[in-house]
């Protein structure tokens, strides 16, 4: 059985998100694996930051904090990491940079550990940049018709856009048309919320069935306007192996 999947707009180790954290380690190993791979670019004080918030977060949970410093696609191939991921009950991306996280990432040992570690019924959410990265996409707001990079493709179907209520105070509704595309999703989630899905499918297909949590709200957008997600809404997630 397959793991839990959250796609976190932002909150990432705070204590308002808490129980979103506590539902995707229940059940679960208490080994919170925690990967800020996204601010690598930031420097050592960005990724310090996001260590001490991952740190707070695992003891508010009672979990084990396990850190995979991974910078570049050297350190995302290094099998000290691998076996890091070794009994995880939850694998959680921290925001920054997307497309660095994708790229780091991407068809590297580790990224193949973490599905692995999914398949075998870990939880893995991303929040911000990581939601995005878990998408098959990622959109690139300032050049949406040519910009964007290959996503790590868990939620393969799907474009995210987080801290969507406060993006879209600036942007109006036609601003977001540009992504979307053929067979694709587009999709808003508010700060301090999640879209979430414990596996359920819909039509016994692997279209998993998302509900949104939290405080705000999660939006599909469409060609005419955006569409607050009141039920569940499904996505294409890779299940395979």
């Amino acid at each position: 059985m397959s793991g839990r999947i959250a796609l976190v707009g932002s909150g990432e180790y705070l204590p308002i998100m808490q129980d979103v954290e506590e539902w995707l380690l229940e059940g679960r190993p208490h080994n919170f694996v925690q990967i800020a791979t996204a601010a690598s670019l930031e420097g050592d004080r960005s990724l310090s930051k996001w260590h001490h918030l991952g740190k707070e977060s695992a003891e508010r949970l009672g979990a084990k904090q396990i850190v995979l410093d991974i910078r570049t696609r050297a350190d995302a191939d290094d099998d000290r990491y691998v076996q890091a991921l070794e009994d995880a009950g939850l694998i959680y991306l921290s925001g920054g940079n997307p497309g660095h996280l994708a790229k780091t990432l991407r068809g590297t040992k580790v990224w193949a550990a973490i599905l692995q570690q999914w398949r075998n019924g870990a939880s893995v959410a991303g929040c911000s940049a990581g939601a995005m990265a878990l998408c098959g996409y990622v959109p690139d707001f300032r050049h949406p018709k040519a910009g964007g990079e290959e996503g790590l493709g868990l939620v393969m179907n799907a474009r995210v856009i987080p801290h969507f209520d406060r993006y879209t105070r600036f942007i109006p509704d036609f601003a977001l048309k540009p992504l979307i595309t053929e067979g694709n999703m587009v999709l808003g989630i508010d700060e301090n919320t999640a879209l979430v899905s414990d596996g359920t499918t819909a039509n016994h297909n692997r279209e998993w069935e998302f509900r949104s949590r939290g405080t705000g709200s999660s939006w599909r957008i469409e060609p005419d306007r955006k569409y607050r997600i009141n039920g569940s809404v499904e996505l294409l997630v890779d299940s395979r192996g």
